[in-house]
């Protein structure tokens, strides 16, 4: 395989850009041709055939774009259709669920982990399955908060209303005395100030954003496929609906170091 490749990124809407941020902060060399599913955003209530269904359309799409791994950046799509589409893809597949549950179970003290994300997510159980996969004492508690993404996409990342709608949600966790929360959706890093304000400094945040870019790099490694940094990468940014509302989006939360970079984003192209 080219190590030269780009890498494709899928989300359901702008949330999968936390995952670009921490792949271009841990693996600046590296081409990212992303695509936000805007126009069916979110996939949080939807079924899992239908979300199988959108997330093979979207693998195609980047396939056809050359590219050397796919992110599955959403962990609705991470739920209900990594498996699936991991086997039919010629190149290497990787979700947001594995590495966030690995740290988590590494971060708990008292073994009591909460879960935030989409109803599919939660209604999946995989978190709870990874997490007892590798911590059999753990105990997971599940709690689909589906305003949070509502609420990132009309950016009210600190507004009041978003303060109140978090601790509407968090209540029932921190009633189980939850010392670790994993943040379960993609779009909910963005909350983090507003999510820890809430569960109070001793409960830990997991973001797997972070941790899956981690994997990425430990995964490009092992496979001899890290770019050799020849170029500067040109990322491509394609979404479903909404260039614009994308583009400005984008350019608040990627790291635009100089008008180079800036030129970088402004290539985002509606399908």
């Amino acid at each position: 395989m080219d190590r030269n490749l780009p890498i494709g990124v899928f989300d359901s809407g702008v949330g999968g850009l936390t995952v670009v941020k921490e792949i271009m902060n841990q693996l600046p060399q590296e081409e990212i041709i992303y695509f936000g599913d805007t126009a069916r955003v979110p996939y949080g209530d939807k079924s899992k055939e239908t979300v199988t269904a959108y997330s093979r359309q979207i693998t195609r799409f980047l396939l056809s774009k050359q590219v050397k791994a796919v992110v599955v950046a959403c962990n609705t799509a991470s739920a209900y259709a990594l498996d699936t589409i991991r086997t039919e893809s010629p190149v290497p597949m990787l979700g947001v669920i594995e590495p966030g549950a690995k740290t988590a179970a590494a971060a708990t003290r008292n073994g009591r982990i909460g879960v935030i994300g989409t109803e599919g997510t939660i209604r999946s159980g995989l978190y709870e399955a990874y997490l007892r996969g590798i911590r059999p004492d753990s105990q997971v508690f599940g709690k689909a908060c589906p305003l949070f993404v509502p609420l990132v996409e009309e950016g009210w990342i600190e507004d009041d209303v978003t303060r109140q709608v978090s601790r509407r949600y968090l209540s029932e966790l921190l009633a189980q005395n939850v010392d670790t929360i994993v943040l379960g959706c993609t779009h909910y890093p963005l909350l983090r100030n507003v999510i820890q304000e809430t569960a109070g400094e001793a409960v830990t945040l997991v973001n797997p954003a972070y941790e899956t870019a981690c994997e990425l790099r430990r995964m490009l490694t092992d496979r001899g496929c890290l770019n050799d940094g020849g170029k500067a990468p040109a990322h491509m940014f394609y979404v479903s609906d909404g260039a614009e509302k994308f583009r400005k989006f984008a350019h608040s939360i990627l790291p635009c170091g100089g008008a180079e970079a800036g030129e970088v984003f402004l290539k985002v192209f509606s399908l």
